[in-house]
């Protein structure tokens, strides 16, 4: 008699390969790869099911170092990669892994029409604000005044911001998380893979070679209390070691200010409540740079829309239905002679 035994549940070792992980020591692509191994184990993700793409750079190891399908594509277009595999079966479970210089740079096309097609894949965009891989040059993200190889005397470029391109694009899905936040950082990426369509998740990312620090003003722990706000739907956005600090928008404006409880007559009433709906007030916290006020993090912006890939399976199977009822031929010589033709004479 056959008996049938439930499967065993993966842990977060089992979703690892056998590859030798090669970053260097430190780098914030080891908590990341942490971070996303218990992810996968939570959501109960199935390898043979799973996929992961990425570009080139540091983070584009990535494929490598997860035992379940991947693509190590070129130079910005894991995109392009990750919509035609989503395309194909849309059963898939796609997860893209990108650096900023990568997404942002060569791949800046690529990314922003996957974020305004709203594909349903989960993509990573990994900002330590410089080119790793490459030896230290200055990215799309990297400050005015960035000294590198490729900036001697100082990046004069404004720098993009992330969060605020993904809004601009469509994104229906935005967060943010800290590389070493490990306490939140596999919370925010299980409510992106419970996202249908375009989850879009900048990760702070440290590089410690090549650029350690950059995000020290609010990522160190000194200063995490102060220089961090979590946002979450639904609940006011109090931050500060002691929680007696808010955000709200100054009167008769709209703009953000912080505020300090009990100062003035303020109370918990006065401060801001979240709405992840809000698209407008996601790129106000998008907006917020230390030390004048503090850095957003979670889940900004979350407004489902239909996805892409949902949209074109329906198309496909309304032409499918109206073929098989003799609305379009399935002859490829009638198609290729239907409509608008015209005969060229020598």
């Amino acid at each position: 008699m056959n008996i049938a035994v439930p499967a065993e549940k993966l842990t977060p070792k089992d979703y690892a390969s056998d590859q030798e992980i090669r970053w260097c020591p430190g780098c914030g692509d080891y908590a990341i790869l942490k971070a996303v191994l218990k992810t996968l184990a939570d959501v109960e993700a199935k390898p043979e099911q799973t996929v992961f793409v990425s570009g080139i750079g540091c983070a584009a190891r990535f494929p490598y170092y997860i035992s379940t399908y991947g693509f190590h594509t070129i130079h910005g277009r894991a995109p392009a990669v990750a919509t035609g595999i989503k395309l194909a079966n849309p059963e898939l479970d796609v997860w893209v892994v990108s650096g900023d210089g990568d997404a942002l740079s060569i791949g800046g096309n690529h990314l922003l029409h996957l974020l305004r097609r709203n594909v349903d894949v989960q993509f990573l965009l990994f900002n330590n604000e410089i080119y790793g891989l490459t030896k230290g040059q200055y990215s799309p993200t990297s400050h005015v005044g960035t000294r590198s190889p490729s900036s001697p005397t100082g990046s004069v470029e404004s720098p993009v911001s992330v969060t605020a391109l993904a809004l601009g694009a469509g994104a229906r899905f935005v967060a943010r998380a800290i590389d070493t936040a490990q306490a939140y950082l596999p919370g925010v990426l299980k409510r992106a893979h419970a996202h249908r369509g375009t989850s879009f998740v900048e990760i702070f990312q440290n590089c410690i070679v090549y650029n350690d620090g950059v995000h020290s003003a609010f990522a160190d722990r000194s200063v995490a209390a102060e220089m961090q706000v979590m946002v979450e739907h639904g609940k006011p956005m109090l931050f500060g070691k002691e929680r007696d600090k808010g955000l709200r928008l100054r009167p008769g404006t709209l703009t953000l200010e912080t505020v300090k409880l009990d100062e003035d007559g303020i109370g918990e009433e006065d401060v801001l409540v979240h709405d992840e709906t809000n698209r407008t007030l996601a790129g106000m916290l998008a907006a917020m740079t230390p030390p004048a006020m503090p850095v957003a993090l979670g889940v900004l912006y979350c407004d489902p829309a239909p996805s892409y890939d949902s949209a074109i399976s329906a198309q496909v199977a309304a032409g499918q239905a109206r073929t098989k009822k003799g609305g379009i031929s399935s002859d490829l010589n009638a198609i290729m002679r239907a409509g608008n033709t015209w005969t060229v004479k020598g």
